[in-house]
């Protein structure tokens, strides 16, 4: 992984993005690089942008202004198939999960397989079994959301999330609602599927346990400011940054 990591191949470029809702403006300006292996964190205060951004990227609302490329081809410029066809390497990880209550969770990552591939019912159940083993919850197919505790349920909504193969996972506050140990078995997770998988993985959150345990790039978003301040690794960023927000942020306002 550290070969690849070093290759910085770009995977995603956000090129002058400007979000807005109506006539307010949310962020302007934006302009970073995910590269391809990245865990790359947007991070910032609440009401920043930051879930709004994840929209922004995964083309689930359109920018004002300015482009997101996926390996150089322009997302918001490409017809409708082409969006679909960039969407389909996508697996997404909602900050509530988004399980379907009434599916087993067998039921509810076999969804997409039954709807977006032709694999038979035995090979989507073989799929199944080993998505949910791969987020640590083999023999858990036949239990119900309801039955299961909010750690497990994050898991089996990134299970649901894999279920596709796809090559560049977002995550919107995988950690919220978690105990502390459940955060950190979900970032020790999300870095062996990294490991394991070679997917880019780009994650919202503001847990500063998780930025430093598995982040190795970022893009602080500025409320005031309406813009990004700083980019780049946040064990850098905390240890090299000027900006006193910035330091504040990621020592949560305790002196170093």
């Amino acid at each position: 992984m550290e070969n690849q990591l070093s290759k910085k191949e770009a995977c995603i470029e956000v090129r002058d993005l400007t979000m807005e809702y109506g006539s307010f403006v949310i962020q302007r300006n934006l302009s970073f690089t995910v590269n391809r292996g990245d865990i790359f964190v947007i991070m910032g205060e609440s009401g920043c942008g930051k879930s709004t951004l994840l929209r922004h990227m995964v083309g689930l609302k359109e920018p004002a202004s300015g482009l997101v490329l996926y390996d150089g081809a322009s997302f918001w410029d490409c017809d409708l198939p082409g969006r679909r066809t960039l969407m389909r390497r996508f697996g997404i990880l909602y900050q509530s999960g988004a399980l379907w209550s009434s599916m087993t969770l067998a039921e509810n990552v076999a969804l997409p397989l039954g709807e977006y591939t032709s694999l038979s019912p035995v090979e989507i159940k073989e799929l199944v079994s080993l998505k949910l083993s791969l987020a640590g919850l083999a023999g858990f197919e036949e239990f119900y959301p309801s039955e299961i505790s909010g750690g497990m349920r994050k898991r089996a909504a990134l299970a649901r999330a894999m279920a596709l193969d796809p090559d560049i996972l977002f995550f919107d506050e995988p950690s919220a609602g978690l105990d502390p140990i459940s955060a950190r078995r979900l970032d020790e997770l999300i870095l062996e599927l990294r490991d394991s998988l070679g997917a880019t993985i780009v994650v919202v959150t503001h847990e500063l346990a998780s930025i430093f345990a598995i982040a190795n790039n970022s893009v602080f978003l500025d409320a005031d400011a309406r813009t990004m301040t700083a980019v780049g690794d946040p064990h850098r960023l905390l240890h090299e940054s000027n900006d006193p927000k910035i330091r504040s942020f990621l020592t949560r306002g305790e002196s170093n």
